[in-house]
C-alpha cells in the first residue's frame, strides 16, 4: 500500500508544510503482562444493551490477539456468546462467580468482582 494513501490519513486533508507527517490509525500495542500481574475486573452491565445482562471483564493489558484468545476461552467455559475488543471482554449473561473462579485457576490471581 502506498504511504500517501488517503484512507490512511486522519484529521487532515492538505498541508503546505514540506516536513508534515500524516497521522495514521496504527496504534502501538503494549506487550501482554504476565497472568499474575493482570488486574482484571469483572462487573455486571446492563447499559445500552436492550435490558440484557452481560458480564464485563476490563483491565486487560496486552496485545489484541491475546485478548481475543482469552475471550474465546472464557466464552467456551461459560457456554455463552460474547465479544472481545477495545481492551474488554463481554460474556452474555451473569457469570461473574464462574469467571472469577476460572480466572483464578488459570493464574489471574489479581482478578476481582466489582
Amino acid at each position: 500500500m502506498k504511504s500517501s494513501d488517503w484512507k490512511e490519513r486522519l484529521n487532515i486533508v492538505y498541508s503546505t508544510n514540506p516536513d508534515f507527517q500524516y497521522e495514521t490509525a496504527d496504534r502501538e500495542e503494549p506487550d501482554t503482562l504476565p497472568k499474575e500481574k493482570q488486574q482484571l475486573r469483572i462487573s455486571l452491565d446492563k447499559r445500552n444493551r436492550g435490558g440484557k445482562t452481560v458480564s464485563l471483564i476490563t483491565g486487560f493489558v496486552g496485545k489484541e490477539k491475546d485478548l481475543q484468545d482469552l475471550g474465546k476461552m472464557l466464552k467456551v467455559k461459560c457456554g455463552a456468546g460474547g465479544s472481545a475488543k477495545d481492551d474488554e471482554i463481554i460474556i452474555q449473561g451473569d457469570f461473574r462467580n464462574k469467571l472469577l473462579e476460572f480466572l483464578h485457576k488459570e493464574g489471574y490471581i489479581k482478578t476481582r468482582i466489582l
